[in-house]
C-alpha cells in the first residue's frame, strides 16, 4: 500500500499520465478525430480510383471517336436517334413485368 501511495504521489508519473490522457482524449488530434480522418481518407481514395477509371474510359471513347468514323455514326444512332433519310428506326425498350398481388 505504501508503494502504491508513493507511485501516486510521484510528480513525474502524474505529469506523464496527465499528458497521456490529454493527448488521447482532449487534444485536437485525439483518437476519434484520427479515426474519422482515416475513414475519410479511405473514402476519398476509393472515389479517386473510381474517377480515374471513369476518366480512362472517357479518354478511350474520345480517341475512338476521333479515329473511327463508324464510332461517330454508332453514337449518333444509339444516343441521339439519328438516321439516314431512307431508314426506319424501331426503338425497343424493356418493360418491367407487373407483379400481381
Amino acid at each position: 500500500m505504501q508503494r502504491l501511495w508513493s507511485l501516486i504521489r510521484n510528480k513525474y508519473l502524474l505529469a506523464a499520465l496527465a499528458f497521456l490522457v490529454w493527448m488521447l482524449f482532449f487534444d485536437r488530434n485525439d483518437f476519434a478525430t484520427q479515426y474519422s480522418y482515416q475513414k475519410q481518407k479511405a473514402n476519398l481514395e476509393s472515389e479517386r480510383s473510381f474517377y480515374l477509371k471513369e476518366n480512362a474510359a472517357i479518354i478511350k471513347t474520345i480517341n475512338d471517336i476521333r479515329s473511327n468514323p463508324q464510332e461517330v455514326q454508332r453514337i449518333a444512332r444509339e444516343k441521339y436517334k439519328m438516321k439516314k433519310d431512307n431508314e426506319d428506326i424501331y426503338v425497343i425498350s424493356k418493360v418491367a413485368p407487373k407483379e400481381n398481388p
